[in-house]
């Protein structure tokens, strides 16, 4: 493992206290030598977490201490190993001009960013797609079927592809295939293998890169990455770039779904996107 793009922190409201020190030290003694803090970004001021805990995303408030302690922990380890200042953002339909206001304002102090797809819209609510799987069932109710919610997943995904996000957007596409979370236990009724090679295509069109993201495999009704290995395998005869990130919310989850990768995986760092 030479980078992991795509790691959580102690400011995730639904991960864990594991300091920030715990996580370098991991990937020290492991011999990584790149690492990406890709905390999720605080979502539109003008957007109501409809999670039934409201703990999706860090506050605009912790963004600033976030990055300062981020800032000193680069100069502490700069010598062991490259640390890049990140965030995840949420692309959520409607709200292209506050994400881009939003990008406009810190995209200047980041090195790294994943722009990835949670919440879904249905008339005029919004639902995230891998809150639970209790969550989820109450989803396919409102949906109408599994089937639906998938559709308008990859829907979302492909409008958060093609927006116009300003210089700031994220260079990498987070969990491409996160409506497959819950699919051993809530199937679609229908294969979707036409409308996510379509993804990627629309990925490379735009020269972005895709986050491959082992988490799928620590998920029991998932059991495979975010993408799984045919979408792999085609994203290679793109010739699109793929960043390994353990998404992990604590510590111990640092690495994990790495061995179970498509071992031919031409796996870069962050930096050489």
């Amino acid at each position: 493992m030479l980078a992991d793009g795509h790691i959580h922190t102690p400011f995730c409201p639904h991960g864990s206290s594991d300091s920030f020190e715990e996580y370098i030290e991991w990937f020290i003694k492991n011999n990584v030598e790149e690492i990406s803090f890709t905390e999720h970004a605080p979502l539109p001021n003008d957007f109501d977490d409809t999670t039934p805990t409201k703990d999706s995303a860090m506050t605009t408030t912790q963004l600033t201490e976030y990055i300062e302690q981020l800032k000193k922990l680069q100069q502490k380890y700069k010598k062991q190993i490259k640390i890049n200042i990140g965030l995840e953002v949420d692309y959520i339909e409607g709200y292209d001009t506050s994400i881009t206001s939003f990008l406009q304002d810190v995209g200047p102090l980041l090195d790294d960013s994943i722009l990835s797809v949670h919440f879904i819209k249905d008339n005029d609510n919004y639902y995230c797609i891998d809150y639970s799987d209790d969550y989820f069932n109450k989803m396919i109710q409102i949906f109408g079927s599994v089937s639906n919610i998938y559709e308008k997943y990859y829907d979302t995904v492909k409008q958060s592809i093609k927006a116009d996000l300003g210089p700031f957007k994220p260079k990498r596409i987070g969990h491409i295939t996160l409506a497959h979370k819950f699919q051993l236990k809530y199937p679609p009724e229908r294969n979707f293998k036409h409308q996510e090679e379509a993804l990627l295509s629309l990925v490379r069109h735009h020269q972005l890169a895709l986050d491959y993201n082992g988490a799928g495999i620590a998920k029991k009704y998932c059991a495979e990455p975010y993408p799984p290995e045919y979408l792999v395998k085609r994203a290679m005869e793109l010739g699109i770039p793929l960043v390994y990130g353990s998404d992990a919310h604590c510590a111990k989850d640092l690495g994990q779904g790495f061995k179970y990768l498509y071992n031919n995986a031409n796996l870069v760092k962050p930096s050489s996107l």
